[in-house]
């Protein structure tokens, strides 16, 4: 459903608008990253890894304003969407309940738990874009 989502939310609309600034609201360029770069990162946490140097850049650098348009950035979205995909699909279904630990300080999870948190945040933030693009497309009219 996200990937159906972000398609039809950021079709049609050009680089311009995959940056544009509105009073504050995060660009959709930024969503997208977001979206790419978290799932990546919640990823290598379900695989019970810490995150590595180049996650860290891809993190600080997600609200820089870039000229990707909205298809490279879908192809992000994409190709973490599919790994984490393989991660999910490689669990040993009795190794839910594991326990996991996210992040610099380290808060404490499970399998399981990583995989909904996975889901709820992608899908908060596709809702988001969703609403980015709904007022980008009515600033243009």
């Amino acid at each position: 459903m996200a990937r159906e989502d972000l398609a039809r939310a950021v079709a049609g609309l050009g680089a311009d608008a995959v940056w544009r600034r509105i009073d504050g609201v995060p660009t959709l360029g930024f969503q997208l990253r977001h979206i790419a770069g978290s799932v990546d990162r919640l990823g290598t946490y379900l695989r019970g890894e810490l995150l590595n140097a180049e996650q860290m850049a891809v993190l600080r650098d997600e609200k820089n304003p870039g000229d990707a348009d909205a298809a490279a950035l879908l192809a992000g979205v994409e190709a973490a969407f599919r790994g984490c995909e393989a991660v999910v699909r490689a669990i040993d279904p009795a190794r839910i309940t594991e326990k996991r630990s996210v992040g610099r300080k380290e808060l404490p999870t499970t399998v399981i738990g990583l995989i909904v948190h996975i889901a709820e945040h992608t899908q908060r933030h596709v809702g988001q874009t969703v609403s980015i693009a709904n007022l980008l497309r009515a600033q243009s009219r």
